[in-house]
């Protein structure tokens, strides 16, 4: 017969019990003839499995035994017995460390597989009886919106993750008992020796035992993490859940609020509409009484037809009653400059404040020459996409090689010159006699910039380091635009524009982005500027966060959310705009912007709403009042303003823009050829050209090569610096190595607010005048 005693260690680098697989070498019984043999066993979801060799895991496994019907025994120190359904396995270990890690582990895998067989029972029955008790609590919440069964399913899998693990740490809180009972038996029997040798070996028994305490101990300590860190995880998505839930709340109260002084106004204007029908001019006292009702009757017509907005103070909620012509006159005759704060141009008048038929169309004046309006369609390619995407959660998406399957025939730059595609806002805008009136059309133009993206899943291509985009639309609309990738690493593009009605924006934008599985975050940072000639004018804002959502399963779609402070850094105004992220479970029309523009005391003057993917209107405030106090103490500003005026609507896609990459008409003659344009110009690009005509197998082996060109000349350009670090220090010379330098740009600290950005130095215009790119590198 084998000693199981002689041989390898039982146990080869297994990991810690708790685990959801063990696996090492034991020693099993076989017969009488061969006695204890050698066998790999693998311990998993409930199962233990064991092998003649570590090979055979791959073809052939020897025997299993399911541990939910299984008892376990120990009959000595190194001895396992494991029964189950008439089978019995007797095993033995090389120690009884080694025994008593196997033994815990075989317990946990135990108790989890009895969970196991539990839960699968009560799925049976369960759905049933948690449906009716969710239709019980669908009753008694009136119009709450019921949780979608991917949440339902969601909570479900979390409880009973957390119930594992607590019993988990029922289970080692058996095994310690059961340790500690058993070292301190050998303490007792420690203190009743009398033979010298017999002490030695109590005392090797005392040091074995108290090793599986300490294993015992540290697999438990281990299920206590892994418990504390999975509650903590979720304890702050039912935080924001909680959150959820009372900003729907505050929502509701406002929204019962408006309600009720709608109710009354109304309830005023009943009662008192027969009486001023029946009032005759014929005596005095009529007259007396008829006029003091003309004076509550037109009261409630300032209450009832004026629009009310709720304040920005909490989520905005707002509940409008449209004004009629005959108030509207009435306002515009009575006391409205002292109500609207003393504005000297009011917006009331329909040719000052709304953009107009042409404004709106955008058609201003006929193109000097014909644009493209159509793109070849794009081809039908199937493509594995998790193949691509699972290796790469985590990474910056500038990072990412991805194929040109997943973009669009534009370059970032291209996509950083359609945010000029309502440039007649600005045109507008510089006319503005009123700062508040200005500020309001460029808030429409921040937001009008997004309105492109709605269906825009594809991602533009990355620039090349020194790439170049032109815009020169100076005959059409007057302005020229050009923008410069400045760096790589971080991905960084600067964008100039300057026009000749009256404006000139700048910005420098860097893509920060980050996939995350199941969506991809897209965070620009970087401030826009914008500069009115005339009045001096100088706005500041930010652009708000773009997710792209279902990325492996489903259908895309994007949404923008966040918050966007424009301040015009002459006068100190401001204007606050919240982009709302979409939920399920809102009744608030989905893409929904609203706003507040303030002066610089804070005092409000005009509301802005509408959605970024269809229209923006804004609505002058009269006058402001405060309301009850909501759900956190929170008192909350009644907006009293006039009809909304309309500041600007997204034009229509053009005919099959499906099949276009919908793209707007602007975006499609962005990649049109132009003569004339710098070498480096994007139009230029090779795989941007054939992902464009179809040809996108040839793209992507363009866009690789491409690629490796840009990387060999970092390579050289690492390599010329750490040249020129030696050199300075064996020389001390005093210079340092001058790194890549764009060439339209420079980096300037701007006087206003005090950052450091790319600006334009110019040049480029004049270079093109001349027709000399001599200084531009080959790049494509």
């Amino acid at each position: 017969m084998s000693d199981p005693g002689k041989g390898s260690s039982a146990s080869a680098a297994a990991p810690a019990p708790g685990s959801d697989t063990y696996k090492g070498w034991l020693f099993k019984w076989t017969n009488y003839l061969k006695g204890y043999q050698r066998r790999w066993f693998v311990l998993s979801n409930g199962l233990l499995s064991y092998y003649r060799t570590q090979a055979e895991m791959a073809h052939t496994c020897r025997g299993t035994i399911n541990l939910a019907t299984a008892h376990i025994d120990t009959e000595d120190a190194c001895n396992i017995v494991l029964s189950s359904g008439g089978r019995t396995y007797h095993l033995k270990a090389s120690t009884e460390v080694e025994r008593q890690r196997w033994v815990t582990a075989l317990e946990l895998a135990k108790a989890k597989a009895i969970r196991m067989m539990n839960d699968q029972s009560d799925e049976l029955w369960l759905p049933l009886g948690k449906m009716d008790t969710e239709e019980c609590q669908h009753d008694d919440s009136g119009d709450e919106e019921p949780t979608s069964q991917s949440d339902r399913s969601e909570l479900q899998g979390t409880l009973k993750i957390l119930v594992s693990k607590l019993d988990d740490l029922s289970t080692c809180n058996d095994l310690i008992a059961k340790h500690g009972a058993a070292l301190q038996r050998s303490l007792s029997e420690l203190e009743g020796l009398k033979v010298p040798v017999e002490g030695g070996e109590k005392i090797k028994a005392v040091n074995e035992r108290a090793t599986l305490f300490r294993i015992t101990s540290n697999a438990m300590i281990n299920a206590c993490r892994d418990f504390l860190d999975l509650a903590e995880t979720h304890s702050r998505r039912w935080q924001r859940a909680l959150q959820y839930e009372r900003e729907q709340r505050t929502h509701l109260e406002e929204t019962i609020e408006q309600l009720a002084k709608q109710h009354n106004s109304l309830e005023r204007a009943w009662r008192e509409a027969p009486t001023l029908v029946s009032t005759t001019p014929s005596a005095p006292t009529a007259n007396k009484g008829g006029s003091e009702r003309l004076r509550k009757e037109e009261a409630s017509d300032e209450d009832g037809d004026t629009e009310y907005f709720d304040a920005m103070e909490d989520s905005p909620a707002f509940t409008t009653v449209t004004a009629t012509e005959n108030t509207q006159h009435r306002r515009s005759q009575s006391n409205l400059s002292g109500a609207s704060g003393g504005q000297p141009n009011d917006w009331n008048q329909d040719d000052n404040m709304s953009p107009g038929h042409n404004d709106v169309s955008g058609k201003e004046l006929q193109p000097c020459r014909q644009r493209r309006t159509r793109v070849p369609d794009k081809p039908n390619y199937s493509l594995n996409l998790w193949s691509i995407m699972k290796n790469c959660i985590g990474k910056e998406l500038s990072k990412i090689p991805m194929p040109v399957n997943f973009n669009e025939p534009l370059s970032m730059l291209q996509r950083l010159s359609e945010d000029l595609e309502y440039h007649e806002l600005l045109d507008k805008a510089a006319r503005c006699d009123s700062s508040l009136e200005q500020m309001c059309l460029v808030a429409a133009f921040s937001v009008s910039s997004y309105s492109t993206t709605i269906h825009r899943t594809a991602k533009p291509f990355n620039p090349l380091l020194g790439e170049t985009y032109e815009l020169d639309r100076r005959e059409e609309f007057g302005y020229r635009s050009l923008c410069e990738q400045v760096s790589h690493h971080p991905p960084a593009a600067a964008h100039h524009v300057i026009s000749q009605r009256g404006w000139t924006l700048w910005q420098e934008i860097t893509i920060a982005s980050k996939f995350r599985g199941k969506y991809l975050s897209i965070m620009p940072l970087g401030a826009i500027h914008l500069h009115f000639h005339s009045s001096g004018n100088h706005y500041v804002w930010r652009k708000v966060t773009s997710t792209v959502h279902n990325i492996i399963v489903g259908k895309l779609w994007i949404d923008q959310s966040g918050d966007i402070e424009i301040v015009n850094q002459r006068t100190k105004e401001t204007c606050q705009l919240k982009f709302s992220p979409y939920s399920y479970f809102s009744r608030d029309v989905p893409r929904k912007v609203t706003g507040v523009v303030a002066d610089s005391g804070g005092q409000a003057h005009y509301v802005l709403s509408g959605t970024w993917d269809d229209k923006i209107e804004s609505a002058k405030i009269l006058q402001s009042s405060r309301g009850g106090s909501g759900s956190e103490g929170k008192q909350k500003t009644v907006y009293q303003t006039l009809s909304p005026k309309l500041l600007w609507k997204k034009y229509p896609l053009p005919d099959n823009a499906e099949n276009m990459y919908f793209f707007s008409a602007l975006a499609l003659t962005l990649n049109e050829q132009e003569d004339a344009v710098g070498v480096t110009d994007s139009r230029l690009r090779p795989d941007q050209r054939l992902m464009e005509d179809g040809r996108w197998d040839e793209a992507n082996s363009e866009k690789q090569r491409l690629e490796e060109k840009q990387r060999a000349v970092r390579r050289r350009r690492e390599a010329d610096a750490s040249d020129a670090l030696d050199e300075e220090c064996e020389y001390d010379s005093g210079k340092e190595y001058e790194g890549y330098q764009p060439l339209w740009f420079h980096q300037r600290r701007d006087s206003v607010t005090g950052e450091t950005n790319f600006v334009y130095k110019g040049g480029y215009w004049e270079a093109k005048e001349r027709q000399d790119w001599s200084m531009c590198s080959n790049i494509f």
